[in-house]
């Protein structure tokens, strides 16, 4: 008769992900959650909120943290608010992924290094392997690296490759606590529809209109209500002057009409249903720099 080994206990922790603006911070963490959870754009610092993505795998469940880019210039109140989540955020997680691009570690990360936690362990992400040819042209890149401070990891990768998400999150299992999971094993999430609504249609206004529109822009969902299975949506694009206007609405209405109709599609795909959307060009002059209408905009100050 043989004994059957004790089962393996379950562990959960916390992960923040943080890195300087525009290093895929947002695309790993739909690649370590399964499914996108937070939107991703060519323009840096698309991502303005914590989005907390959750992922299950065996025992574990992961409880991850994707914050802005953190800002080293302009700073006005939105990058004011934005810093404070990313400092705030270091303070309360298990484990920080610093996600850096291979090969690159340039003024901006050493920032991001120095307000990383002495008393959390830290793991290099450096993403964007695929872009480096030949890979032995890292290796002293990744020896320098290693002398900058006593690191946990430093995992080379490329987040658009799902095995090496896997693999990613085999390295971080260790580092998790012992303990009961905090969420639902299916859950992905723990933001509201009326909030992954707003971020959808931001990602596709920041797609569509590439390099012409200032950051600030903003979205804000005004009417979200559901009827049996249709969710009727009614969101306003903040924009910050009326030229800014013209832009987003493009020639003959085009270009607001591609952003609505992207931004719907997405909708019914996550939400499984139909999805009524009406968007609206508003302007504000001036709301990135005032600190209620960071707070109203629903930013944390």
């Amino acid at each position: 008769m043989t004994s059957s080994s004790p089962q393996t206990p379950r562990r959960f922790g916390t992960v923040a992900i943080v890195g300087r603006p525009n290093v895929g911070k947002s695309t790993l963490l739909n690649a370590l959650v399964g499914a996108k959870v937070s939107i991703t754009s060519h323009k840096a610092q698309t991502t303005r909120h914590r989005i907390l993505g959750v992922r299950t795998q065996g025992q574990a469940q992961f409880a991850f943290v994707d914050t802005p880019g953190f800002q080293t210039k302009h700073l006005h109140a939105l990058n004011r608010a934005m810093n404070r989540t990313v400092t705030g955020t270091l303070s309360e997680v298990d484990l920080v992924l610093w996600v850096l691009e291979a090969g690159k570690l340039m003024p901006q990360d050493r920032t991001v290094l120095e307000v990383l936690p002495d008393d959390r362990p830290v793991i290099v992400v450096v993403n964007k392997l695929d872009r480096v040819t030949p890979r032995e042209t890292l290796l002293p890149w990744l020896a320098e690296l290693g002398q900058l401070r006593k690191f946990a990891e430093i995992v080379p990768m490329s987040a658009q490759k799902a095995a090496d998400a896997l693999r990613l999150l085999g390295i971080m299992e260790p580092y998790l606590h012992e303990g009961d999971w905090a969420y639902e094993e299916d859950a992905l999430t723990d933001r509201s529809e009326r909030f992954l609504a707003a971020e959808i249609l931001r990602e596709k206004l920041f797609r569509l209109t590439g390099d012409e529109l200032p950051y600030t822009s903003t979205v804000v969902i005004e009417q979200f209500a559901q009827e049996g299975d249709l969710r009727r949506i009614s969101a306003a694009i903040i924009v910050d002057r009326d030229g800014h206007k013209a832009m987003v609405i493009g020639a003959g209405g085009e270009r607001l009409k591609r952003i609505s109709t992207e931004a719907r599609q997405d909708m019914q795909a996550l939400f499984s249903g139909p999805v009524f959307l009406e968007v609206w060009v508003k302007t504000r002059s001036g709301w990135a720099d005032d600190q209620a209408a960071v707070r109203a905009f629903g930013y944390e100050d």
